[in-house]
């Protein structure tokens, strides 16, 4: 069969590299795609917004499936455009309904469905132009930090967290009445600080059915010790240390479960991926977010302690008969760091050659902002998070090893990335 992937990242290559290795794959396109899934698909140039077009290529190409890597189209429909066309809603989708995805469009909304559903999660107050006020005095009533979330899609960088009060109400009213992020901070999420470890939980679900996948730690600010900016993600380890089979069962039964049951008692068609962003304080787990997609760099931790053949599972989300489905696990850790741009996550440039790709070992590279120079047969930097290097261990400090003595090896003008992953879950020593 012939699977279309939409998305550019190390999450669309993820998922390429894997759905390339079933037996039921004959032919894998991605779009628009990067240097990295160009090597083992076909890239097309198509913008993965414009509906229209991603329709002209289904019916050109002889597309079976269809699996939506990032959030945009999804929020903007996409399952909802196939559905209603008549030559398109007979090829299966893995992303949910527009309904489905506004569990990550609209912090407010996925709020509001925790708290409808009895999913644990922080206390919050969500705050616009006209009760902006009450905003400030909320933010009073609480103690630092304090965390300030834009409602809509801000391409993992609308979440703010201040320990001075006056700079929060300061950055409060400049999210609302300055749109700092645009149309999505127009309405703005308060919420309660939780302390703990977060942990990454995702599931495939048909809406009727779920099966879970590995867990995995991302690590998203762009300086050592997780200080700095937030990135769309610096690196990530699975499985985490510290989930057992006693802890996994108790977030199924407080917050995976209970979100499938609220889906269905909502009639919200969701067939997909579910992205559960957790915190967890003395085995009590509780949401910070959902997303509708699998998370990036967890995808490039996850797909591949994955053994058996992913594409069956997508095809049974898509058609809605997860119900026997079952999944099988590497034991084995894998560790990603991310390579990225010189400046990134604010001002960086891109076209820097990369070079030493050819120089890899026991590791997998997954593209995220790369481009192909035909003509100068190159690979350059098209993004500010431009590789993810991958690799197994038979424990974690063995993969983190074997992964920074590749990355190492890889090189393009302005190159960073961050040498401490998954440090924090190591046995610590004592001097």
């Amino acid at each position: 069969m012939n699977t279309l992937i939409l998305g550019a990242g190390g999450r669309e290559h993820a998922l390429a590299w894997k759905i390339a290795q079933s037996k039921l794959s004959d032919k894998v396109f991605v779009a628009p795609g990067n240097a990295g899934t160009r090597s083992i698909a076909t890239n097309l140039p198509i913008v993965i917004n414009d509906f229209k077009q991603i329709k002209t290529a289904v019916i050109e190409h002889d597309i079976h499936l269809v699996v939506v890597g990032p959030e945009d189209p999804l929020v903007n429909g996409i399952r909802d455009f196939f559905l209603q066309d008549k030559i398109l809603c007979q090829i299966p989708i893995v992303g949910p309904s527009k309904a489905g995805a506004m569990l990550e469009g609209s912090k407010d909304y996925a709020k509001d469905f925790m708290l409808r559903h009895q999913i644990p999660t922080a206390g919050y107050m969500t705050v616009s132009a006209e009760n902006l006020e009450e905003g400030l005095r909320f933010l009073d009533s609480l103690t630092p930090p304090y965390v300030l979330k834009a409602d809509g899609l801000a391409q993992g960088k609308g979440v703010i967290i201040l320990n001075d009060l006056a700079e929060a109400k300061k950055e409060l009213n400049a999210m609302i009445t300055e749109l700092r992020f645009g149309e999505a901070s127009k309405k703005v999420v308060i919420e309660e600080f939780l302390t703990g470890i977060e942990l990454s939980v995702f599931v495939l679900t048909d809406g009727q059915d779920y099966v879970i996948l590995p867990e995995a730690k991302d690590y998203k600010r762009i300086g050592e010790g997780d200080t700095g900016l937030n990135t769309g993600g610096m690196g990530s380890v699975s499985p985490v240390p510290f989930v057992n089979k006693a802890m996994m069962k108790t977030i199924e039964d407080a917050i995976i479960a209970p979100t499938i049951a609220g889906l269905k008692k909502d009639n919200i068609d969701y067939k997909g991926f579910i992205f559960f962003g957790l915190i967890q304080k003395n085995g009590n787990p509780k949401v910070i977010e959902y997303n509708c997609r699998l998370g990036d760099p967890e995808t490039e931790s996850i797909i591949p302690r994955i053994q058996s053949d992913l594409l069956p599972l997508l095809i049974n989300t898509a058609i809605g008969n997860l119900k026997n489905s079952k999944i099988t696990l590497d034991d084995r850790c894998t560790a990603t760091v991310f390579l990225v741009s010189g400046g990134y996550p604010e001002k960086y440039e891109k076209g820097k050659v990369i070079t030493g790709l050819e120089n890899m070992n026991n590791c997998i590279v997954f593209h995220a902002g790369t481009a192909t120079d035909i003509e100068k047969n190159t690979i350059k930097t098209n993004g500010g998070r431009v590789l993810a290097v991958t690799s197994y261990g038979y424990t974690l400090a063995e993969a983190l090893q074997n992964t920074y003595m590749n990355a190492g090896n890889i090189h393009f003008e302005g190159r960073y990335f961050r040498n401490d992953i998954g440090n924090d879950l190591q046995p610590q020593t004592g001097s």
